[in-house]
């Protein structure tokens, strides 16, 4: 009780300084529009069961709505920890009866935790209005593509922001930085998959699906390549998919790893 009481203290402080009104409402309003106005019935006219559930929630997790979920995430993780560490917010914080990983755990669960619930209840929830046959029969499909799409850009960004943020003590660069690398990101995932075809090789399909996940996914259900071209050379099983996605989930963990080990030892405010 002595420990927890000072937990939720910064957990409430930093949910109100992650979502003070109207930032909470506005976001929220975005993702119910999107989901509803993006949700695509018509593009899996020729593809039934798995595949038609996989392409109904990959398209609910592309541009624009995943672009709206990261700049929530950076803007708390990126943000929000580079404001704290710049203000001197968190010189006060330290003050707690609390260790220094604890506290970085209540402005994660804040910023990253309650934006992800926020993000996925959403999406569930309409998917639930608008195809509720689809989530019950195909749930598993639906949750491992949620998954995938998560681990990457979502978790990924926010790993490599939170260490960004720690190492540079200011949000707004590293805020910047977040989302040149997304579009980086998006950009070269188009590619890719031209790349692969032009060089006859599906090595750098497989080098780039241990980072984004769901290209492995996506030709596992597909069996075309990332961007609509017939693909032979690479077709994942199942199996395959899943060490893919843990692989990509492994990257993501080291990732905060090292940010709570130097959170905990190494930051010097």
């Amino acid at each position: 009780m002595r420990k927890g009481r000072p937990f939720l203290e910064i957990f409430t402080y930093v949910f109100d300084e992650d979502y003070r009104f109207p930032i909470l409402e506005i976001f929220a309003f975005l993702f119910a529009l999107a989901t509803f106005v993006f949700a695509d019935f018509a593009g899996g006219y020729d593809r039934t069961g798995e595949t038609m559930a996989y392409s109904l929630v990959n398209t609910l997790c592309e541009f624009p709505l995943m672009f709206i979920f990261v700049v929530l995430i950076l803007k708390n993780v990126a943000y929000g920890l580079g404001g704290d560490l710049d203000r001197g917010v968190m010189q006060t914080l330290f003050s707690y009866p609390l260790k220094r990983r604890h506290i970085l755990t209540a402005r994660l669960l804040s910023g990253l935790g309650i934006a992800v619930l926020l993000f996925l209840g959403i999406q569930i929830f309409g998917l639930f209005l608008l195809a509720p046959d689809t989530l019950a029969t195909y749930s598993s499909t639906v949750f491992l593509t949620y998954a995938a799409h998560l681990c990457s850009p979502a978790l990924l960004l926010a790993g490599l922001l939170l260490l960004l943020t720690l190492r540079l003590k200011r949000g707004g660069l590293a805020l910047i930085i977040g989302v040149i690398l997304f579009l980086a990101g998006l950009i070269f995932s188009g590619e890719v998959t031209y790349i692969a075809y032009a060089t006859d090789s599906d090595v750098i399909l497989k080098v780039w699906a241990v980072i984004n996940p769901n290209t492995a996914l996506q030709a596992y259900y597909y069996h075309i390549g990332a961007a609509g071209f017939a693909s032979e050379t690479w077709v994942p099983s199942f199996s395959e998919v899943l060490l893919y996605l843990g692989a990509g989930y492994l990257i993501v963990a080291v990732l905060f790893i090292v940010g709570y080990i130097y959170f905990d030892r190494r930051l010097e405010i």
